[in-house]
């Protein structure tokens, strides 16, 4: 599989939720999407206390680095550095790119919504950001009020050289246009969790055959 900046690869992009993945079955969960072939995970808790959110984050670090697959925190650089994430993930009121990069360092990953603004994807690269996320392009019940955006906006944001993840309302049924129009990553919630561990397996391994169908850097040499 071809890889994208600092060794991403294009794919499923698994995304928690504190009412999908409960703290009981957080971390099978997790498991279960990298089985299914999920190539990054991003742990996204905004309501727990911080020794539970570092409990939890911990758990998932020791599994991402079991299945090789990078781990980014939500909104929360400190987060990160104590659990040793890859990254994280940003939106535009949380702290800012720079702030984030002095705390982890050159190496890590971190990706920046963008919503469907190409000025504030030009903003966040050349604040050094290492992905840029759009969205939301469905119905989201994660984010309902967030503002809509036309897959074209992936089209356009491929002359940023930069890995490009859509999100918003992503099922399996409608992914394809997205990876079509120039998504490299589908950051999934909805579509992705809830139900037992194997429903979870195996809906990973219906986004990664869209990947595998439909991304041109799965037709090159591994």
């Amino acid at each position: 599989m071809g890889t994208l900046n600092k060794g991403l690869k294009p794919g499923l992009y698994a995304v928690t939720d504190s009412q999908l993945t409960p703290p009981e079955s957080l971390t099978a969960s997790v498991e279960a999407a990298l089985r299914g072939g999920a190539v990054l995970i991003q742990y996204r808790e905004k309501q727990a206390a911080w020794p539970e959110r570092f409990r939890q984050a911990s758990e998932l670090q020791a599994a991402c680095r079991n299945a090789g697959v990078p781990l980014v925190i939500n909104d929360d650089p400190e987060l990160a550095n104590r659990v040793g994430a890859t990254g994280v993930h940003l939106g535009q009121s949380d702290r800012s790119i720079a702030d984030a990069r002095h705390l982890l360092g050159d190496e890590a990953i971190i990706g920046i919504t963008c919503h469907a603004d190409l000025a504030l994807a030009a903003s966040a690269l050349e604040c050094g950001a290492d992905y840029l996320a759009f969205g939301r392009f469905y119905n989201s019940a994660t984010k309902p009020d967030a503002p809509a955006a036309d897959p074209a906006v992936l089209t356009d944001a491929r002359h940023f050289n930069r890995p490009l993840t859509a999100i918003g309302g992503i099922t399996i049924e409608n992914g394809e246009p997205l990876i079509r129009a120039g998504a490299d990553m589908l950051a999934v919630i909805g579509g992705l969790f809830g139900g037992t561990p194997e429903d979870i397996e195996q809906r990973a391994k219906a986004f990664t055959r869209l990947f595998e169908q439909h991304h041109p850097l799965f037709s090159l040499p591994r």
